[in-house]
This record gives structure tokens, C-alpha cells and sequence, in this order.
């Protein structure tokens, strides 16, 4: 398995440099680091006694890294769910914070394994998570990534603004899409048709 740094590696590459995107709640970022995010560690790179854009345009990705290891996978307690689990959560939970977790909680419960979707992980979550994955140990890393799959195109299903992150101009699959599936098993994919339908009440 790969390592936790080398996992946010890769979701620091995956999410780019600067963007500031009005469409975006997150607002400025940059690696995949929120100017919110900046702002609650106090990380005022340039010293002006606030922290804002600049600081975002300031940030590495070496320190974009330690942000998640410490505050994405170590603090949320991600390192003590089923290691399959762990590279997709990981990288849903920098993407959407708690969502990703709430994601698990409600896919193991509807496989019998109860817990509260609270977005938090705690002893119940941790057993149920264990027991879950001791139970279809070839199949919950796909579940989950399909259920994450669904959360994305039903939060674009709500927010009109949020479509072009799960579809593109073309009718692709978008960002979002993409990335989900780049944590599940190509035979779950979704064909280019089968995307196309999914997204055709947007039009």
C-alpha cells in the first residue's frame, strides 16, 4: 500500500496550482489548500499580519502535503479505517471535508454495519468500517468510490454552478467523475453513454 505522503502527493498534483473560481465555495486555492483552510491554521506566509490570496499564490506543494497528512488524514483519525479504504477517502476528504466520511457511514449501514453519519470517526464508525470490510473485503474500495461517484452528481444535480466540475462542455466526464473512478475498479466505470444519460436533464 502506499504511504499517506505519497498519497497526498498525488492529490496535490491532481488538484493544480492557484485557481480562484467564483463558482467555487471554496474560494481562492491552491494544491487543493482552501484560503479558509489558511485562514483557521493561521498561515500567513508573507508576514502582513493577515492571511488572504497572497498567501494562497505563497503556499508549496511540500507545504501543501503536510496541510493534508496532518489535517486530512491524521486529525480525522482516516489511518484507522480499512487501508482499502484509505487512498479514496483520503482524496475525498481534502475534496469535500466531512462528506467523506458521512459517504462511509451511510454506504455501511446500508450494508448492515450501523453508524451514525456525523462526518466524524469515532469507535462506532472505526468497528462498523472493519466489520464492513471484513465482510466484502473485495468490494467495499468500489462501493465506496460509486457512492462517492453518486454524491458528486447529486451535489450537481442541486447546484447548477457546481455542474461543470462533473461534466464537461463536450459532455465528458468531468473532474469530479473522474476522479471518483480513478479509485474504483475500471469495470465500474461508467461509459461515455452512460455518463451522457446521466447528465442529460442538465442540459
Amino acid at each position: 500500500m502506499q504511504s499517506v505522503e505519497e498519497i497526498a502527493r498525488e492529490i496535490v498534483a491532481r488538484e493544480g496550482g492557484y485557481v480562484d473560481d467564483p463558482d467555487d465555495p471554496g474560494g481562492a486555492t491552491k494544491y487543493g489548500v482552501t484560503i479558509g483552510t489558511m485562514q483557521g491554521l493561521g498561515l500567513d506566509l508573507n508576514r502582513d499580519g493577515r492571511v488572504d490570496g497572497k498567501d494562497v499564490r505563497a503556499l508549496t506543494r511540500a507545504q501543501a502535503e503536510q496541510i493534508f497528512v496532518e489535517h486530512y488524514f491524521r486529525r480525522p483519525r482516516l489511518a484507522e479505517l480499512p487501508e482499502m479504504l484509505q487512498p479514496s477517502l483520503f482524496d475525498m476528504y481534502v475534496n469535500a471535508g466531512r462528506n467523506a466520511v458521512k459517504i462511509l457511514q451511510r454506504l455501511i449501514t446500508r450494508m448492515g454495519f450501523a453508524a451514525t453519519d456525523d462526518g466524524i470517526v469515532g469507535p462506532q464508525t472505526i468497528q462498523a468500517a472493519a466489520e464492513a470490510a471484513e465482510a466484502a473485503p473485495d468490494h467495499l474500495a468500489d462501493a465506496y468510490g460509486i457512492a462517492r461517484r453518486n454524491y458528486y452528481y447529486a451535489l450537481a444535480d442541486q447546484r447548477p454552478a457546481s455542474r461543470k466540475y462533473a461534466t464537461t462542455r463536450k459532455g465528458t466526464k468531468g473532474g469530479w467523475i473522474t476522479r471518483a473512478e480513478a479509485f474504483i475498479h475500471p469495470r465500474y466505470h461508467l461509459s461515455d453513454s452512460q455518463h451522457r444519460e446521466r447528465v442529460a436533464k442538465w442540459a
